[in-house]
């Protein structure tokens, strides 16, 4: 029902900044939150970053925190995460993630729909 399309990743230098874009294209009137998981080398699936729906509550790893911000854009539909300061323990691979009428967590499993992936390279 839903689709999950990322953008923006890249190869970056430490301290570098990127912006990364996701759209989640499906049903209109549909109310859902949305995060940003990431995959490092070797490593599970792990939480960076969600927002809610109407945007007004937002909640942040303590790896990311202060340095990357996540938003709602101005389509519904859409999130960004703007990436600053960039930390070479920063390079995964990153997925947005939607859940649609309730609220996900940290856990990866409370999540509804999945992006494909966008890879970010910070080198040291």
């Amino acid at each position: 029902q839903v689709q999950v399309i990322e953008s923006g990743g890249g190869l970056v230098q430490t301290g570098d900044s990127l912006r990364l874009s996701c759209a989640a294209v499906g049903r209109t009137g549909t109310t859902f939150g949305m995060a940003w998981f990431r995959r490092p080398p070797g490593r599970d699936r792990e939480f960076v970053a969600s927002v809610t729906w109407s945007g007004d509550s937002t909640s942040y790893a303590d790896s990311v925190k202060g340095r990357f911000t996540i938003s709602r854009g101005n389509a519904k539909n859409t999130v960004n995460l703007q990436m600053n300061s960039l930390k070479p323990e920063d390079t995964a691979v990153y997925y947005c993630a939607v859940v649609q009428f309730s609220v996900g967590g940290t856990n990866p499993n409370g999540y509804d729909y999945w992006g494909p992936g966008t890879q970010v390279t910070v080198s040291s």
